[in-house]
């Protein structure tokens, strides 16, 4: 057994994969949040390599450009693996960490499911060539991973992967999200409840349930409308009301709400692109009941801001949810009496400021920092691996 005493003498470098780094998207803000923190306090040099990104101010990062074959669809995926295993093979890298699909990378974070498993059981549709090139793409990075480290961001995604692909190539480890704690607790709650709330036309006692998502039906408004509704019903006095802010069918859902007769308690607050965390302060409850959502940051944030959550079973924050502590777990996201009586259990001032103070220790518990170590941590060990040849 050797050393090799150059790779640990000199300045390592880390190559970064993901298609799109610091724009919107779970993966996404993991690659950035992760890499700038590590960029800014550790002594390795980090390269990205990305279609599109969109860097931090005074990032030490080095940026590559990573082509990509946009039409017809299906070569997106192969196209932009192929390019990025040539750009970084091109060069001495001394760990390869990916952030999706790709030919093969030391460490792999898995903000996602098997495709086919995504488009078998949560799109429900017959894969398309573009599914297939996914799934090629896949298979071949797991083929590669006999000694890649993977992390799927929750429970859900390793079970996932395991159904699918059982035996699995490497190691795996569950590794969450982080989110910016700071960021979420600091707005001073009163005045964002004042403003908010103000700008809405919502009450200043109104009990205010908030739900934040870009996919209205994906991730289960329709069934939250319907717990609102039969929670209104069961506490009239309490006022329930449900801020909705996100992108999706407004129209539609205004009728599921008319329907549900609370068609004045609900508001759309449209897509908010700054300022979101003065929304989760002003509010009293988060709730997402997904029919699937690999992981969920939204869960972690409203959580840093002090709101009690509601997720579904089928939502990967739910490893961070202590049911009945700092929020509820539903086994089954459609099931509105189940989340109504959630909602009226939180109309008790003195459970909910307790479930209030429990979520936000434990969103202080998956602050990015703590992310940064964890990863910083796997990085060295993998190293001192690779130096022994």
């Amino acid at each position: 057994m050797n050393i090799n005493r150059e790779a640990t003498s000199r300045i390592r470098k880390i190559a970064v994969i993901v298609p799109k780094y610091g724009l919107v998207g779970g993966a996404e803000q993991f690659a950035f949040q992760v890499t700038e923190r590590m960029a800014a306090r550790t002594p390795y040099e980090f390269h990205v390599f990305a279609n599109q990104w969109k860097s931090a101010e005074g990032s030490r990062v080095i940026f590559h450009k990573v082509p990509m074959i946009r039409f017809p669809r299906f070569l997106r995926p192969v196209s932009f693996a192929w390019f990025a295993s040539r750009l970084v093979a091109g060069q001495h890298f001394d760990l390869v960490h990916a952030h999706d699909r790709v030919f093969g990378a030391d460490l792999i974070s898995l903000h996602c499911t098997p495709h086919a498993a995504w488009v078998r059981d949560v799109r429900r549709k017959r894969p398309s060539l573009f599914d297939r090139a996914m799934c090629a793409v896949e298979r071949r990075m797991l083929a590669a991973g006999g000694a890649s480290l993977f992390f799927p961001t929750s429970s859900i995604a390793m079970e996932t992967f395991l159904r699918e692909y059982s035996p699995l190539p490497g190691q795996w480890k569950v590794m969450h999200p982080g989110v910016d704690a700071a960021r979420f607790s600091s707005p001073d709650r009163e005045k964002c409840r004042a403003e908010i709330r103000g700008r809405h036309g919502i009450g200043s006692s109104d009990f205010l349930v908030l739900f934040v998502g870009m996919n209205f039906e994906l991730k289960g408004l329709d069934t939250i409308m319907a717990a609102v509704a039969k929670a209104r019903v069961q506490q009239p006095a309490a006022n329930i009301r449900l801020l909705v802010v996100g992108r999706g069918d407004e129209e539609k859902y205004r009728g599921v709400a008319r329907s549900h007769g609370i068609g004045d308690a609900v508001v759309f607050a449209g897509t908010q692109t700054g300022g979101i965390e003065r929304y989760y302060r002003a509010a009293d409850l988060f709730v997402m009941l997904s029919g699937f959502d690999t992981f969920g940051m939204v869960v972690l944030e409203a959580m840093a801001a002090g709101l009690p959550v509601v997720v579904s079973s089928s939502v990967g924050a739910r490893d961070v949810v202590e049911d009945g502590v700092n929020g509820f777990v539903l086994p089954d996201g459609r099931d509105a009496d189940a989340a109504a009586d959630r909602i009226v259990c939180l109309l008790d001032s003195d459970r909910q400021r307790a479930m209030s103070a429990a979520a936000s220790r434990s969103a202080a518990g998956h602050d990015w920092e703590q992310r940064v170590a964890e990863l910083s941590a796997v990085y060295e060990l993998k190293l001192q691996t690779k130096a022994v040849v």
